[in-house]
């Protein structure tokens, strides 16, 4: 990190949680500037990767997410990359303590003589002191408090539905082989299920990721093909009340397994019991504890569910090249798609209504 001015006071903080109206020091070290807007790029898994920072009168500053970089909190006026001015913080600003560090000016020379002469270890100096407070014995105001927040704690490595939930869905009817056999009896005819319970009576392993596609896949077939809800949902719950273990592959099918099983209790009138699968369904939104990468996340998250993506190129192609198969794989993919939204609640750009009616189009057109 740049060193900086020891005429001014300074806040240390993560890039990431930089926004508009911070007062940011620029890479020279001597000259900061006001940002006027801030962007978050992440990389190919959704990870935040690049803070643009967009500053007032012009200019732009590009910074890793996870670098640590110093916002001014008072000080003369300030000028921006091209030369301009703009002017620093009245010095009755309250600093935004809780975002960072505040780091009064420095004094090397100072600062190594008051270590030698206390005999303290510096890790002592993040402990809490009566001289924190901001006010002094004699009345008059104190050095600015330091403001360390605390290590955050790890997620949990597993993290499964409470007892009061798993008492609104109902137990299965014997082991899981068992049930995917009774499906299997109640259509002899099917193609689709036959294949699927073929493989999966051989053995249901919940920590295999194609064991639970297989599983996910049959309930859909049995739902959107068939029209089976009830068969259906015995199967999903096989997968619902499995817990997030952090593996996103295996999660993929147990998070379509519970926007399905959400949709039909909706559509059958049981509201608790949907409730319930979405709040399953959001169970890996809850489990991150450090603020930045839940708050970078949420962004993500909510930028995935306001742009969605339909299929509508890939449908359209498939009609173009009278391709009826193709058209109804995609589809299928729309089809998930909504059902994820809607367990959501809709979106910011899609209502729940809307969401209703497109899913009842896509169940039309998959199943003619």
């Amino acid at each position: 990190m740049t060193h900086p001015p020891a005429s001014r006071n300074y806040i240390e903080q993560q890039a990431g949680s930089l926004q508009g109206g911070d007062h940011l020091l620029l890479p020279d070290g001597d000259r900061s500037a006001e940002i006027e807007r801030v962007d978050v790029e992440t990389d190919d898994f959704g990870s935040p990767a690049m803070v643009l920072a967009t500053l007032t009168g012009g200019g732009m500053l590009r910074i890793a997410a996870a670098s640590t970089v110093l916002l001014t909190v008072d000080g003369p006026d300030m000028e921006t990359p091209d030369g301009g001015t703009v002017a620093g913080p009245s010095d009755d600003a309250v600093p935004p303590l809780q975002s960072g560090r505040l780091l009064p000016p420095e004094d090397p020379a100072e600062e190594d003589s008051a270590g030698e002469e206390s005999g303290v270890d510096d890790s002592a100096a993040a402990e809490p002191t009566d001289a924190a407070s901001g006010v002094a014995d004699s009345g008059a105001a104190a050095a600015p408090a330091v403001v360390v927040p605390p290590l955050p704690a790890g997620p949990p490595a597993v993290s499964g539905p409470s007892d009061q939930d798993l008492a609104l869905i109902p137990a299965p009817d014997g082991t899981p082989e068992s049930v995917v056999e009774a499906v299997a009896e109640a259509h002899p005819r099917a193609e689709g299920v036959l294949l699927l319970s073929e493989r999966l009576t051989k053995g249901i392993n919940t920590k295999s990721g194609s064991c639970l596609k297989d599983l996910s896949d049959l309930a859909y077939e049995l739902f959107i093909t068939l029209k089976d809800a009830e068969n259906a949902l015995a199967v999903a719950d096989l997968l619902n009340v499995l817990p997030f273990d952090g593996n996103p592959g295996r999660w993929a099918s147990v998070e379509a397994s519970l926007a399905l099983s959400s949709y039909i209790c909706r559509q059958l009138g049981q509201e608790e019991r949907a409730a319930v699968y979405e709040r399953f369904l959001r169970t890996p939104e809850a489990m991150e504890t450090d603020p930045f990468k839940a708050r970078i996340s949420a962004k993500v998250r909510q930028r995935s569910l306001n742009e969605p993506n339909l299929y509508d190129k890939e449908i359209f192609r498939s009609i173009d090249n009278s391709n009826p198969a193709a058209e109804r794989d995609w589809r299928l993919l729309r089809l998930q798609s909504l059902l994820f939204l809607r367990a959501h609640g809709g979106s910011e750009t899609i209502g729940a209504h809307e969401l209703d009616r497109r899913i009842g189009n896509e169940l039309e057109s998959v199943r003619s």
